[in-house]
């Protein structure tokens, strides 16, 4: 029989639906968080299969064993938070989930490579801010690095790093692996994640132009079907190392990352002054 969900769990929103977002999730949710993701269009999710981003369209999905699904209102996810044992996924952005209870840990895990990232602190009784743009003086509680090489580093002066514009490795694949888009527009595929393809192969149309396999291998990512995605953003990713290609779970980056948030929640001080949160109990 299961036990009570404890219905004064901490409640943690991460912001963004990507799989690095979705293993901050995880691991916040496996420490006995309650957590709601809140989706943000800007970069379009690929690597759909990684990530719970595909529950707010209401399918069903599970990464690594843990479900997501989709919450449409603050009453629901109020109601969750008490009751569910399951990730909350929200087109609610942040403004409209601050009002459903008092944040004990707010992530912003959107990796907006080139976009100013708002002041975060006192929004939570603790902000993490992770990838570029975030420095502990300015917008946030704690940075985590997230560039290949020095992911899951916490900064504690200065700003993590700007973006380099070098892909993280994927075998001996770096940015080749990847088809952009030339320009915005909308997107349409009907190839599934997980399909084995030729390099050349027509993956999809954006705008009705052929968008074309960059190599052999596995499909990791692809933009969902119907998706209007900005230009000059990743519309898919290919795998090419064979067997040990990858496009489902957790992969090592987003662990490394995830592990880095749950050691900044357990050292960092979480303040209680406004947010009267009860101690934590996991469940």
């Amino acid at each position: 029989m299961h036990q009570p969900i404890n219905t004064r769990r901490r409640f943690a929103i991460v912001l963004g639906t990507s799989e690095i977002a979705s293993a901050v999730a995880m691991h916040l949710h496996r420490a006995g968080y309650g957590v709601v993701m809140s989706h943000d269009p800007f970069p379009p999710v690929i690597r759909r299969k990684m990530a719970f981003h595909d529950a707010l369209y209401g399918d069903p999905i599970s990464v690594d064993g843990v479900t997501g699904i989709r919450a449409d209102d603050g009453v629901q996810i109020l109601k969750g938070l008490r009751h569910s044992r399951h990730i909350q996924v929200s087109w609610l952005a942040l403004v409209d989930l601050l009002s459903v209870r008092s944040v004990d840990v707010l992530v912003d895990a959107r990796l907006q490579k080139h976009r100013v990232t708002p002041d975060l602190r006192r929004l939570a009784g603790l902000t993490i801010g992770l990838g570029p743009g975030f420095s502990t003086q300015v917008n946030c509680d704690v940075a985590i690095e997230t560039r290949p090489g020095r992911s899951g580093l916490l900064v504690a002066q200065g700003w993590t790093d700007a973006p380099d514009g070098i892909a993280s490795p994927l075998g001996d694949a770096g940015a080749e692996r990847f088809q952009y888009s030339q320009a915005s527009g909308r997107w349409h595929t009907a190839v599934e994640i997980g399909s084995r393809v030729f390099k050349g192969f027509v993956l999809g149309h954006l705008s009705g132009d052929a968008v074309r396999a960059p190599c052999d291998g596995i499909v990791r990512g692809i933009a969902r079907d119907g998706s209007e995605v900005p230009a000059k953003v990743k519309l898919l990713e290919i795998d090419p190392r064979g067997r040990h290609a990858q496009w489902t779970g957790i992969d090592s980056r987003g662990r490394t990352i995830a592990d880095a948030v749950g050691r900044a929640v357990v050292t960092q001080p979480v303040s209680t002054t406004s947010h009267g949160a009860e101690p934590f109990e996991p469940v």
